[in-house]
């Protein structure tokens, strides 16, 4: 019985087979570079139907294109590369790029994407968390903060301005204080904010989806009257064509033939005078 709820749970409306999303891949801590000989951990998470989750769910890790040996949902890895994951039936989930670095000095950037509004938030860290003493963060070779110490270099809110390339400098005691030293120059991109992507994505949606005609709003004695006649597009209604917008469509008018205006029927015995 359980199985057969799970079964017709899996199985939508119009027959189609389940797609499952593509599943989460995350890294702990969340920093894209490491020390040589540290360990970090990468975590697959994906949303399985009940069907599936009858059965154990086996995750694949690749490494490049190498699979690797291990099933289990995270890993702790240490070998610099792209890492991806995939679970049953689901695509393979974006990718993480580990760098493992040998230098005194490393600057950690977050591994997520980072969107306009959001925290910025990196690290520069001495090896094996020495402490970093006179330490500057540059941004596209301008110097943008200065710590006598350790710290971090946060933005509260990024801005698109923010992206390019960061580095830090400063000093260690090993034993004695050190030359001033750099790190490598990192990439970091900030990205236009979920909202105004979401915005803009429907937008494009809007543009390519085809017009059709929606339902017709008559008041009494329409007849005598114009019709105000709505146009959806792609289902939804264009922002540029609410509800009270009416359209020039007189009785007696013709739509043009091959267009991709579709006439929906009204109530029996009302009609919209096309001949």
């Amino acid at each position: 019985m359980w199985a057969l709820t799970a079964l017709l749970l899996l199985v939508p409306s119009s027959g189609q087979a389940a797609t499952l999303e593509k599943p989460i891949l995350s890294l702990h801590p969340p920093w894209t570079t490491i020390f040589k000989g540290e360990r970090v951990t990468l975590r697959c998470d994906g949303y399985h139907p009940l069907l599936l989750e009858l059965r154990p769910i086996n995750t694949l890790w690749y490494l490049g294109h190498l699979l690797l040996p291990s099933h289990k949902k995270s890993i702790e890895v240490q070998t610099p590369g792209v890492y991806r994951c995939q679970t049953r039936g689901a695509p393979v989930s974006d990718p993480i790029h580990l760098s493992v670095s040998n230098d005194w000095l490393i600057l950690q950037v977050p591994y997520a994407a980072v969107f306009e509004g959001e925290p910025l938030v990196m690290r520069c860290r001495g090896w094996y968390d020495k402490v970093v003493y006179k330490l500057h963060y540059y941004h596209d070779d301008q110097a943008v903060r200065y710590f006598h110490s350790s710290a971090n270099y946060t933005v509260l809110q990024a801005r698109a301005s923010d992206s390019g390339r960061y580095q830090c400098s400063g000093t260690m005691r090993i034993p004695v204080e050190s030359a001033p030293m750099f790190s490598s120059k990192v990439a970091v991109t900030v990205q236009e904010a979920r909202h105004a992507a979401a915005v803009r994505l429907l937008q494009v949606q809007s543009r390519r989806a085809p017009l059709r005609l929606g339902r017709r709003v008559h008041g009494p004695g329409a007849r005598a009257r114009r019709a105000r006649i709505v146009l959806v597009r792609g289902g939804y209604c264009h922002p540029q064509c609410p509800e009270t917008q009416p359209v020039a469509a007189a009785s007696g008018a013709r739509l043009s033939p091959g267009s991709d205006l579709h006439h929906r029927p009204g109530p029996a015995g009302s009609s919209l005078g096309t001949g």
